[in-house]
């Protein structure tokens, strides 16, 4: 691990250990709270719709962050995941992915959302459709191989994208989360034992008061 990407990580791990030292109150607070009360608004100029919170704005990746790929070529939801994006719904807190795709799906952003949509739909079997619509326009894909991840290029296209806000980034790889980390977003490394599948929402919502 580089230098600046140990340095980045430290950094945001002592704002998530911030945050851990105050789930407790985090917890009373949301749950007094109205739905969508607990993320600071207008701090950012983050798109997407009436009604959500502009801060903070949680990035995944989306194999085997997300979703799994069976030896059979069908996608489902991982343990989790679904309850995790409706419960980030319900705070309307924005979510976005930041995945690798074909460069060659389109030309842009949008182009290849779509057909990774496509893609997906066509060879899932979960009970429940994939969340697509939460992530409204925050699909970040690669123009070229050059950006595809881990090389830093997604990351900072997003994050040019959503303002002052803070940004979480959750993905299944260590070295995403650091490249995350180095950029100053938040980090979380999923499918670690003995801690949360995901983030948890309450300490998303603090994140989203903390001095970025």
């Amino acid at each position: 691990m580089s230098t600046s990407v140990s340095r980045g990580l430290g950094r945001a791990s002592l704002a998530l250990g911030a945050a851990l030292a105050s789930t407790v109150l985090c917890a009373t607070v949301t749950a007094a709270a109205p739905t969508g009360v607990g993320a600071v608004a207008g701090r950012g100029s983050v798109k997407g719709t009436v009604g959500e919170s502009a801060c903070p704005v949680v990035y995944f990746d989306l194999g085997e962050t997300l979703v799994h790929t069976a030896d059979d070529g069908s996608i489902t939801y991982l343990p989790g995941a679904a309850p995790y994006l409706r419960a980030l719904r319900e705070h309307r807190i924005r979510i976005g992915l930041i995945t690798n795709v074909p460069p060659s799906w389109g030309t842009t952003d949008a182009e290849r959302a779509a057909r990774l949509r496509k893609e997906v739909d066509a060879v899932w079997k979960d009970s429940a459709p994939f969340a697509w619509e939460d992530f409204g326009d925050r699909i970040f894909t690669p123009r070229t191989e050059a950006e595809r991840k881990p090389a830093p290029v997604l990351w900072q296209r997003a994050r040019a994208e959503s303002g002052r806000c803070r940004l979480v980034f959750q993905a299944e790889t260590a070295e995403e989360v650091e490249v995350a980390a180095s950029l100053g977003y938040v980090p979380y490394q999923v499918g670690q034992p003995h801690r949360p599948e995901f983030l948890p929402v309450g300490l998303v919502q603090l994140l989203g008061h903390r001095p970025h």
